[in-house]
């Protein structure tokens, strides 16, 4: 009973980390730190519930699937810790945009490592081939989104010290918009080489496989209709949030189904480690 209610309290806790990051005005000093660790606490904790103190076991097959989760949801961890009230870049301070672009670091890393570690496990139980694919393309997407975070935490530190933008930095946009573009193309391309992978070895229902295979490559599909060139928020005739291809494109949101996923392994590690060691996986 505590597992399930843990189980769909991260999928609350998730949703309700997004909205508070997108409310600019919570960003009032004091106010959105405390909020950050309550959510952030109260995240930590349903996932220990759910499965993630499996990663102390023994038993190798609950030890990797733990470990994956622990990575996997750790990104939106930070987002409900860190940015309650940051809203868009366009209207936080350079200040707050060096975090933010900290904040993806952590992130792109968090999930690069995690998508590993469950290859590892997919490999354990003989599901290797479209895991691979996915490693392959979660390996390409790390890099890339390191060069773009750095570079967005370039033009955050120049705005800090009240600096106008280098030209240098101007004529690389569109070189950036690209590496953001591959990266996040790659992501959900792994998603949903990762999502098949998940359900041939029943760790998630044939039905959910399909579910993320499908919003994975339709989000990948919206992303290759918007094209290279990332949208300015400013230019659309209608707001951004209504932009299909303008959303799949924000930075961190490739990143939403591998938390999915986590929250999923995490339950899968739990029942593994409750389970009798004669029924564990991968003993």
């Amino acid at each position: 009973m505590n597992r399930r209610f843990s189980y769909w309290f991260l999928f609350a806790i998730f949703i309700v980390a997004i909205v508070l990051a997108a409310i600019r005005p919570l960003r009032v000093s004091g106010m959105y730190q405390v909020a950050g660790v309550i959510q952030f606490g109260a995240m930590a904790f349903a996932a220990w519930v759910l499965g993630a103190r499996a990663v102390t076991r023994t038993s190798r097959g609950p030890r990797l699937l733990a470990l994956a989760g622990i990575f996997l949801i750790t990104p939106f961890a930070l987002v409900a810790l860190l940015w309650v009230g940051l809203g868009p870049p366009w209207v936080a301070t350079p200040a707050e945009n060096q975090m933010r672009y900290l904040v993806l670091t952590a992130m792109s890393i968090a999930v690069v490592v995690g998508l590993v570690v469950l290859r590892e496990a997919l490999a354990e139980a003989d599901k290797k081939f479209r895991s691979s694919v996915g490693f392959a393309t979660i390996l390409l997407a790390g890099p890339l989104y390191l060069i773009f975070d750095a570079f967005g935490f370039g033009i955050s530190t120049v705005g800090l010290h009240g600096s106008e933008t280098p030209p240098a930095f101007r004529d690389l946009n569109a070189a950036i918009d690209m590496i953001l573009f591959l990266a996040g193309a790659l992501t959900y391309l792994a998603t949903a080489t990762f999502a098949v992978a998940l359900g041939q070895a029943r760790w998630i229902g044939r039905g959910a496989a399909r579910a993320f295979m499908i919003i994975s490559l339709v989000a990948l599909l919206l992303l290759v209709i918007r094209g290279l060139h990332f949208p300015d928020p400013h230019a659309l005739s209608a707001p951004w949030y209504t932009n299909p291809g303008f959303i799949v494109g924000i930075p961190a949101v490739p990143f939403i189904i591998p938390f999915l996923f986590g929250v999923v392994l995490l339950r899968r590690a739990g029942e593994a480690d409750a389970a009798p060691a004669s029924n564990r996986i991968n003993e």
